[in-house]
């Protein structure tokens, strides 16, 4: 692997995907520093950092720190935003960690938003790409990366250059909703659950036909419950804002499971039981 454009990393946020680039980070970058909005919310990314840790090669949960001042971030070289799918909440944070660390690169996690528009709106679009890396992030090595042209020429070499540090594939993709992959994927998981809706077939019975017919690794009911049934439903309100196709909302039975509070396997239960 080549070196690496980024010593110092900052991370905002403490779910999955914040873990995940911190975990794989950790064999490359000297120091990881992880923005929780929580004292406790520190203290799960640290010890999922830990956990993620001891499945990847080379990986050092020493190099990561937790913490709940954004003033910390202050002297990295890259910040990474990885909070909820929500424009306004990530606009105000990367205005709020560009103001902090004017020297360091800023990047996003979005998989739905237009990066152009973010960078707008935080103040620093000569700064931000896209990094839309997948869950679980040690595993999958596809990062989409959005390089609006106001980031400039030395911003995307930096990005393509660590994407290739971290051992993964980076591809550009236009800055348009839901990129490449959610673009195509998420018309076709809504339609699984559409169907399973009018058919009245089980959701195990859906997925073993995709992954036994269609040789796919996962169901796409099994998917959306990964994913996350909430993050599913934002992905596809923000493709619909700008296609206008009906196809690209979530349906009802979904909508359903989201207002009970499950939201799949991080709750316990979506489409499946996980307890």
């Amino acid at each position: 692997m080549s070196e690496t454009p980024y010593r110092e990393l900052g991370i905002s946020g403490s779910g999955a995907i914040a873990t995940g680039l911190a975990a794989v980070a950790s064999a490359r970058a000297g120091r990881i520093r992880i923005l929780a909005r929580s004292e406790p919310s520190a203290q799960r990314a640290m010890l999922a950092v830990e956990k993620t840790c001891s499945r990847i090669e080379g990986a050092d949960p020493s190099r990561v720190s937790a913490g709940t001042a954004a003033e910390d971030l202050a002297t990295c070289d890259l910040i990474i935003e990885a909070i909820v799918e929500d424009f306004d909440t990530k606009a105000g944070l990367l205005a709020a960690i560009g103001d902090i660390a004017p020297a360091s690169d800023l990047a996003t996690t979005t998989s739905s938003l237009s990066v152009t528009e973010l960078g707008k709106a935080c103040g620093h679009p000569e700064r931000l790409f896209g990094l839309h890396v997948f869950n679980p992030v040690p595993v999958l090595n596809l990062v989409e990366l959005c390089l609006p042209p106001e980031a400039g020429a030395a911003i995307a070499e930096r990005a393509e250059a660590w994407c290739a540090c971290l051992g993964k594939t980076a591809v550009r993709v236009p800055d348009t909703p839901g990129f490449v992959v959610n673009r195509l994927l998420f018309p076709y998981l809504f339609d699984a659950v559409r169907f399973m809706e009018e058919c009245g077939m089980a959701a195990a019975d859906v997925d073993t036909c995709m992954s036994l017919g269609a040789a796919h690794p996962m169901g796409p009911l099994a998917l959306l419950d990964l994913i996350g049934l909430d993050v599913a439903v934002a992905i596809g309100q923000a493709l619909n804002a700008e296609s206008g196709k009906a196809d690209h909302l979530a349906p009802a039975a979904m909508l359903s499971l989201v207002e009970a509070g499950n939201l799949g396997r991080k709750t316990g239960r979506g489409f499946f039981n996980y307890t």
